[in-house]
C-alpha cells in the first residue's frame, strides 16, 4: 500500500471510503463514481501547487519509480556493464548498454534500492570514486562506439565516508565532469528524484538536462542547509524554500532545459504511464541533438556551463 503524504488526508480518507464500498456485496455505482471524481479532483488541485517542501517529500518517497525501475521499463536488450577496472564495481552507480525504438545508447544512474537489502547492496544511491570511475569509463566506451549516453541521477549525494576521500571522492567527481563536457557524442541526463550536490553534478552535466516535475536538485539537502543556517533541522521547510531546487526553480535559473510532466499524484502511484513519458522525451531528444553536428555540440555544451558558472 502507498504512503500518504500529511497533505493528502483527504485522498486518503476517499480512498479507504472507496475501498469499503467496493468490498460492499451491494455496490453503489453512482457514490464509487462521485468519490473517485472528488479524489481525481483532489490530487489534480493538491499536485498542481505542491510547496517546496512537499516536492522534497514527493521526490524521496519511497516508492517513487528509480533508475533501474525506468531502465527496465524504457529500454530493450539491457547489458549491464560493471567495475571501473582500477578498484572495484560501485553498486550505486549502474551503467550499461540497451536498445531504445531500436536506436543503441548507453546508460548510467544512481540505483538507491527498493528493500532495505537493495539499499545496502546500492549503499543508498550514495557513489564512491569507482561509481564515477566507473561513469568515465561508460562515457568512453560510448564515445569509442559513437554512440549516445543517458544518465539517470537519483541521489542525496556523493558517498562523505572515510575511504570514499582517502581513495579521492572529489578528483574522481571532477574528472567525470571533465569527460562530460568534452566527450563527442550526445548526452542526456534526468533528474528522477533527488539531484544532490557535487554527487549528481558527476553524471548531469549533459547536452540537455531533464527534471521530473517533482523532482529536486540542489548543492545541498534543505536538512543540510537548516542545520548550517540556523543550527536546527526543524527549520528545513524554510530552507527547502530558500534553496531554490524545485523544477519550476531550476528552469527558470537555466540549470536545467525541460520539466517532464508527472501525473496526478506523483510518478510513484504511476510508473508506468511515467516511464512511457520519459521515454517518448528520449526518443524526441535524441533525433533533435542528432541534427546537430558532434564538435558543435561539444562547444554549445561548454558554452552552456559557462554561462551557468558565470550567471552564479
Amino acid at each position: 500500500m502507498i504512503k500518504y503524504f500529511e497533505f493528502e488526508n483527504e485522498i486518503e480518507k476517499i480512498e479507504i471510503l472507496l475501498t469499503q464500498l467496493n468490498n460492499n456485496k451491494d455496490l453503489n455505482f453512482d457514490k464509487i463514481n462521485k468519490l473517485n471524481k472528488e479524489k481525481n479532483e483532489l490530487y489534480k488541485k493538491i499536485y498542481s501547487s505542491l510547496d517546496p517542501w512537499q516536492k522534497v517529500q514527493v521526490s524521496r518517497h519511497g516508492e517513487r519509480p528509480h533508475t533501474l525501475d525506468y531502465i527496465n521499463n524504457i529500454f530493450d536488450d539491457i547489458v549491464f556493464l560493471h567495475g571501473d577496472k582500477k578498484y572495484a564495481d560501485d553498486n550505486a552507480i549502474v551503467g550499461g548498454m540497451a536498445k531504445i525504438d531500436s536506436l543503441s545508447v548507453f546508460f548510467i544512474g544512481t540505483e538507491k534500492g527498493n528493500t532495505m537489502e537493495t539499499r545496502i547492496k546500492h549503499n543508498f544511491g550514495m557513489a564512491k570514486p569507482e561509481g564515477y570511475r566507473k561513469a568515465q569509463r561508460l562515457l568512453k566506451l560510448a564515445e569509442k562506439f559513437k554512440l549516445p549516453l543517458i544518465s539517470f541521477v537519483d541521489t542525496a549525494g556523493a558517498f562523505p565516508g572515510k575511504d570514499a576521500e582517502e581513495r579521492g571522492q572529489s578528483e574522481s567527481i571532477a574528472s567525470a565532469i571533465l569527460h562530460f563536457l568534452k566527450t563527442k557524442i550526445p548526452t542526456i541526463s534526468i533528474i528522477i528524484g533527488e539531484g544532490g550536490s557535487g554527487g549528481a553534478i558527476g553524471i548531469a552535466t549533459s547536452d540537455r538536462v531533464l527534471m521530473l516535475e517533482h523532482s529536486i536538485y540542489s548543492v545541498i539537502s534543505p536538512e543540510g542547509c537548516a542545520s548550517i543556517l540556523w543550527r536546527n533541522t526543524e527549520f528545513s521547510k524554510e530552507a527547502a524554500k530558500t534553496l531554490k531546487l524545485t523544477s519550476t526553480d531550476c528552469k527558470k535559473f537555466n540549470i536545467i532545459d525541460d520539466i517532464i510532466p508527472e501525473p496526478y499524484g506523483g510518478a510513484h502511484r504511476h510508473p508506468l504511464k511515467q516511464s512511457e513519458i520519459l521515454k517518448d522525451k528520449i526518443i524526441n531528444l535524441l533525433k533533435e541533438l542528432q541534427k546537430t553536428s558532434i564538435n558543435e555540440l561539444v562547444q554549445i555544451r561548454k558554452q552552456k556551463y559557462l554561462n551557468i558558472t558565470s550567471d552564479i
